[in-house]
């Protein structure tokens, strides 16, 4: 987590530039927000759109925030195309999933970059699972803690519905960054076997859990 690369700012600075404008012009949020009813006619585009909007300035920060803590480390690992790879299956599968579980709910709306952000966190600590975070910039924790307690807070919102924020393209983007780092770095799976477990299980909990209907 030292000095930010250009490709993390230029991201940063694409969510920024554009959720600014999605907060200051309803008709350019609502163009590019994921909408099931409007992907399903035909406006694809959302799915990859909707990643780079937000709800508001805190949902924004988090993320943004989010990705500073871990973008380097994967890029440190996996090199900046490994990262842009990773960032972009967790953004768009993080949706496709959300399309797939919300397929008949055509009032269904969702924004941010959280899929995209929980990939590349997943990546981080798969790739460097000592890595250690200050709670609050202050507290030190493990990251992997950090990781799982930010799918717990996915649970949450998936259980509330009380926002737009995609919170079921947590998920999906957990499932991206932990496939493609696997697929990237293959490595991981003999010299940190048990993240590799260890990560796996929120994910399964959360199938689980959409499965039996209980989010």
């Amino acid at each position: 987590m030292g000095d930010l690369s250009l490709v993390t700012i230029i991201i940063i600075a694409a969510n920024v530039i554009i959720s600014f404008k999605g907060f200051n012009d309803p008709g350019f949020f609502h163009k590019y927000k994921f909408n099931i009813a409007d992907i399903k006619s035909g406006k694809k585009y959302q799915i990859f759109t909707s990643g780079f909007l937000h709800v508001d300035h805190s949902h924004l920060f988090v993320n943004m925030l989010t990705l500073y803590f871990f973008a380097e480390s994967v890029m440190y690992y996996l090199g900046t195309t490994g990262f842009i790879v990773v960032y972009l299956v967790s953004l768009i599968l993080g949706n496709l999933l959300s399309l797939y579980f919300h397929k008949d709910e055509y009032h269904y709306t969702a924004v941010g970059a959280s899929g995209a952000v929980m990939g590349v966190l997943y990546a981080a600590i798969l790739l460097n699972p000592d890595m250690m975070l200050g709670l609050f910039f202050i507290i030190p924790i493990p990251a992997y803690l950090f990781g799982i307690g930010y799918l717990l807070y996915t649970i949450y919102g998936m259980k509330s519905r009380r926002d737009s924020i995609g919170h079921d393209a947590h998920f999906g983007g957990a499932v991206g960054g932990y496939l493609s780092t696997i697929i990237l770095a293959p490595y991981v799976l003999e010299a940190h076997l048990m993240m590799v477990i260890l990560l796996a299980i929120p994910i399964i909990i959360l199938f689980i859990l959409h499965r039996t209907g209980k989010l």
